[in-house]
């Protein structure tokens, strides 16, 4: 079955084209249809689908890609077990997701070889709220509920413990692309509240706290968007830096509209100390290592550190990038970057290692009508706890479903084309 796949992959032209001569890139695929499968996206620091052992990798499998899904529309959560032909694995269901974020999946760092975090929402009360499962005894050993503010799972710190928490039903209202259509929204009418924001939820007692409030954040950009006063923020993009020492996010109002639209990045301290504003960080920034951030600035990959505000370092040369502000995303090691670019209908990918600057780029992979919009193909690359690979979402070309692909990074020359 790989050795098929791999055919019909040459065949849609996805041999690499290495700049070095000592590594190459090789792509396969995970999953096939009839059903859809997919991981999410990179919304928190150091995504990682594949277990701690790195038998397992999380996907959600639907039966559906042409619409989002409403209230009933449950997902199944599963694990696709590599060293069983890469089964598929059905565990439970999830009626907290999306198209383009899945479920933020995320293997707990206290465990991270047995349980996971995935999001969810109670079918009768509509209120959303977080699991953690435990792949061994093949059950949910604990939800987090906050029935007076029913937020869910943003971002995973680090080294555990705790993760931010938002409100995915504010989001629905708001940025549909990015939320739980249908979800019980307690903010609804409110501008800027008080009792939303973003919120920590401490995983050993299951409380929550608020880390920071809308309208904190209101008072925060108020001088430099006075009109911030007419507007519904929302926040989008929580992330752990990789000592969990910083929080970055992004407080944002009338996104669908370039002339009115606030777009404006913040970090924060976990203690909620140190609440400051950026001048903008384009594209979907990643953490680097201490206070050090991955954008883009002025069309360069940037590294930006959000201490001195100050870009301080640059990744790729002139071309090397054909959308730096594309999906990003940093290997664990910290040694290999892997930046995804679109074109039209397809998407791409560089990967780059940073010690000597030698990259390699992918032919483009299609996704189909899936350009924009609420539905879209992101590109969204999440490494492997070995950074040797990534996975990325696209369309099976032979039957139009929604599939998962892995990019591995091998020692030695490309294989030459037959």
């Amino acid at each position: 079955m790989r050795s098929a796949a791999m055919a019909l992959l040459a065949g849609l032209g996805l041999a690499l084209q290495p700049t070095s001569a000592d590594w190459h890139v090789t792509v396969s695929q995970l999953t096939r249809g009839p059903r859809h499968h997919f991981f999410g996206y990179i919304g928190q620091a150091r995504t990682i689908p594949w277990s701690g052992d790195g038998r397992y990798v999380l996907a959600l499998r639907t039966g559906f890609q042409d619409r989002m899904p409403g209230p009933a529309d449950a997902a199944d959560v599963t694990v696709i077990d590599t060293a069983r032909a890469d089964r598929v694995v059905p565990l439970t269901e999830s009626r907290g997701w999306n198209p383009q974020q899945g479920t933020m999946f995320y293997w707990d760092p206290l465990a991270p070889a047995t349980r996971f975090f995935f999001n969810d929402r109670d079918l009768t009360s509509g209120k959303v709220f977080t699991v953690l499962y435990d792949l061994a005894a093949r059950r949910r050993v604990r939800e987090f509920r906050f029935d007076d503010t029913p937020v869910a799972n943003s971002g995973v710190a680090q080294r555990g413990g705790r993760y931010l928490a938002i409100n995915y039903a504010r989001l629905a209202r708001l940025r549909r692309v990015t939320g739980y259509p249908g979800a019980h929204d307690y903010t609804d009418g409110v501008l800027h509240p008080r009792d939303d924001g973003i919120h920590v939820v401490d995983t050993a007692n299951g409380t929550r706290r608020l880390l920071v409030s809308y309208a904190q954040l209101a008072d925060l950009v108020r001088p430099v968007r006075p009109d911030v006063a007419g507007k519904a923020l929302f926040i989008n993009h929580t992330l752990w830096s990789r000592d969990d020492s910083h929080i970055y996010f992004y407080v944002r109002a009338d996104f669908d509209d370039p002339r009115q639209r606030i777009d404006i990045p913040c970090t924060i301290r976990p203690d909620g100390t140190g609440l400051t504003m950026h001048e903008y960080l384009g594209g979907h920034p990643e953490w680097r290592d201490g206070t050090r951030m991955i954008g883009v600035k002025d069309g360069r990959q940037v590294v930006y550190d959000v201490t001195t505000r100050q870009v301080v370092a640059t990744i790729g040369g002139p071309g090397v990038f054909p959308q730096p502000g594309g999906d990003i995303a940093l290997s664990p090691d910290g040694r290999w970057f892997v930046n995804g670019h679109s074109t039209g209908g397809s998407n791409g990918y560089t990967v780059l290692r940073l010690a000597d600057q030698t990259w390699a780029r992918t032919p483009e992979m299609t996704r189909g009508r899936f350009t924009s919009g609420d539905l879209r193909i992101d590109g969204s690359p999440a490494w492997n706890r070995s950074s040797d690979a990534f996975l990325f979402p696209g369309l099976d070309a032979s039957d139009g479903t929604r599939q998962i692909f892995v990019a591995r990074i091998s020692p030695g020359q490309s294989p030459a084309k037959p």
